[in-house]
């Protein structure tokens, strides 16, 4: 399995007015946008240690999931939540060659935790041997920061500023602080099984 992010969060999607806020630093002076690309490299930082350690796309972007094979021929949980489209799904023969599969041969489940991507009868469509599925999609609890559950912003933004108290700190803490721990703890997802959804 090989998960790719086609895009990336745009920079207008950051929160960096709320960002220079939570940390207080001054604004109305000649030179206050000195240290953005310091902050939004944080910001950035932040979002991609709480997504890794959720299995939470933040802010919406397009990736690309390609496997070898279904673990269950009728229906796969996909790598990440919430996706909110499938944009194709294409099979890769041996050989190389793509075949784009009919849309109304496959449809998501919605799911805040664990979307699947099911077939529209009883299988999905086969993948042949020693070839691939690519699956593409938007994941992301929206376009903008403001779409974003209020307890994960809070989560980012304390990590961010962590990251920033820290910068000069080599032999800082280790991990995830406890309050911003804390908050993403309901957000994480468990898996028990071997990705087998339902409808």
């Amino acid at each position: 399995m090989m998960l790719v992010e086609e895009t990336r969060v745009p920079d207008t999607a950051l929160p960096l007015a709320e960002f220079k806020e939570h940390l207080r630093l001054g604004s109305g002076f000649a030179d206050e946008d000195v240290q953005d690309g310091l902050l939004s490299s944080y910001l950035r930082a932040a979002m991609a240690a709480v997504e890794a350690r959720t299995g939470k796309i933040l802010i919406e972007r397009s990736f690309v999931w390609t496997v070898t094979g279904w673990r269950d021929g009728e229906a796969e949980a996909l790598p990440v939540a919430p996706v909110n489209a499938l944009v194709d799904l294409v099979l890769i023969g041996r050989d190389g060659a793509e075949s784009l599969v009919a849309a109304t041969r496959y449809r998501l489940v919605p799911d805040m935790q664990a979307p699947v991507l099911r077939g529209a009868g009883l299988l999905l469509p086969s993948i042949p041997t020693a070839g691939s599925a690519r699956v593409r999609f938007l994941a992301g609890y929206g376009p903008e920061w403001a779409d974003l559950p209020p307890d994960l912003a809070q989560a980012v933004l304390m990590l961010a500023s962590h990251y920033y108290e820290f910068r000069h700190d080599t032999s800082g803490p280790v991990g995830l602080p406890n309050s911003v721990a804390g908050l993403i703890e309901r957000f994480r997802t468990i898996r028990l099984s071997a990705g087998r959804g339902r409808a």
